[in-house]
Order: C-alpha cells, then sequence, then structure tokens
C-alpha cells in the first residue's frame, strides 16, 4: 500500500473567486459585530468612533472630527472600505490557500486563516498605522482576536463554499 502525502509546494491554482467573496462578506459581518460590541461592552467606548475610524481611510481626518451623533455619509462610507477590505482579505487569503494546497482539509485551512488575520492585524495596526494614525487607540488583544477570527471564519468559509471540492467529490 502506497501512501501520496499532498504536498503544500506552491502550484499555479486558481482559487475560487466566488466562495472567496462569500467567505470574506461572511467573516466580515463576524468581525463588524464583534468589534461593534467589544468597543461598547468591554471598552466602554460608543461603537461609533470606531465606525468613524473606518470612514476616515476614505474621507480623510474630517470623519473623526465630525460631532454629529449619526451620520449617513460616515455609516456608508465606513461600510463600504469595510467589506471592501473584507473581501479584498479573504481573496488573499483564497490564493494562499489554494496556490499552496492549504485547503486540503478543515483544520489546516483554519489554522492558516488564524495566522492570517493575526498578520492582517500587525500590518494594518503597526505598518499602516504609520499613516493612519487614528488606529493606535485600537490596538488591542481584543483587535488582535477579532482579526484571528475573521481569518479562521474566512478560511472555513472559504473551505466549505469552494467549488472544486464539491466538483472532485462528485467526480468531475
Amino acid at each position: 500500500m502506497e501512501l501520496h502525502m499532498q504536498s503544500h509546494h506552491y502550484v499555479r491554482c486558481k482559487p475560487d473567486w466566488r466562495a472567496a467573496v462569500v467567505a470574506g462578506l461572511i467573516a466580515g459581518v463576524v468581525y463588524m459585530v464583534l468589534e461593534l460590541l467589544t468597543a461598547r461592552f468591554l471598552l466602554y467606548q460608543g461603537a461609533w468612533g470606531t465606525v468613524k475610524m473606518v470612514a476616515a481611510l476614505i474621507l480623510g481626518r474630517e470623519a473623526l472630527a465630525s460631532a454629529d451623533a449619526f451620520s449617513w455619509t460616515i455609516v456608508l462610507a465606513a461600510g463600504t472600505v469595510h467589506f471592501a477590505l473584507s473581501i479584498i482579505f479573504a481573496a488573499i487569503l483564497a490564493l494562499v490557500l489554494a496556490s499552496f494546497r492549504l485547503d486540503s482539509s478543515m483544520a489546516l485551512a483554519s489554522l492558516v486563516g488564524v495566522l492570517f488575520g493575526a498578520i492582517v492585524y500587525f500590518v494594518n495596526f503597526y505598518a499602516l498605522g504609520r499613516y493612519f494614525n487614528w488606529f493606535d487607540e485600537a490596538r488591542s488583544w481584543e483587535s488582535l482576536f477579532a482579526h484571528a477570527l475573521f481569518g479562521l471564519i474566512a478560511a472555513a468559509g472559504y473551505y466549505h463554499f469552494e467549488r472544486r471540492r464539491a466538483e472532485a467529490a462528485q467526480g468531475g
């Protein structure tokens, strides 16, 4: 009996972009809810500050200075940025998973997703934070956990929705 181990070296492989988008949207919703609840109930801050920080990425610092209790412009800008980044990050994760065949099992994909989420946290808050310094106050273990959870859910979602696995199981 011959045992074939699946190699995890780079192969030219096209990810399932539809699965990546769906996984990104699902992970983005979970991340957003977790961040807003954390801001409100663990850090005892209003969730509005978090929304304004994200909106400021495209609206500029003026969004941070907004004294409005509520603004549809800020909400729409924050939602656009958040979900665009969620889809982009999930697409990058899908590219990594597919290119290195790390989507061969749910456990492996999940582990890679958690590591990817942690890397995204450090890039966002330490590398890009130099340019968007209003995120400095949001650096925390809670935010690191939320990013790792984002990666986990994005990877698990991609693994679940990936069409190649379903087609291979059906013999097609």
